[in-house]
């Protein structure tokens, strides 16, 4: 039996949302975050894009796992992150967890940038 995550709702809500997280620079979040089969490459039952645009809409930095990264395995989970032209397996414990990664990543990006101080 499989764990209860209580942010879960907390994530799926978000799911559609687009925020201003620095309205005089520009940058911007968005959420697609859906529930899916569980699968290997899925096992936590989530379709799921987190990511942090620059003025332009570039992506920033992002969380989500559309394709396997450097060693994961074919057929496995294929949770990664994003930072800029980086792209490094991620290991997807909980919603909390993703969210808190995320906003973590999302801060560090805009105080290299200046926009946060």
């Amino acid at each position: 039996m499989r764990k209860h995550d209580s942010a879960l709702d907390a994530l799926l809500d978000l799911d559609g949302l687009t925020l201003a997280v620095d309205p005089e620079g520009g940058h911007w979040v968005r959420f697609v975050v859906t529930q899916a089969p569980a699968t290997p490459e899925k096992p936590h039952g989530l379709d799921y894009s987190l990511t942090l645009h620059g003025p332009d809409g570039e992506r920033l930095a992002g969380f989500d796992h559309a394709h396997p990264v450097g060693k994961q395995k074919p057929g496995g989970p294929q949770d990664h992150r994003h930072r800029i032209q980086t792209i490094r397996p991620y290991t997807y414990s909980d919603a909390a967890t993703l969210l808190a990664d995320f906003w973590t990543a999302v801060d560090t990006e805009l105080k290299e940038r200046g926009a946060l101080r």
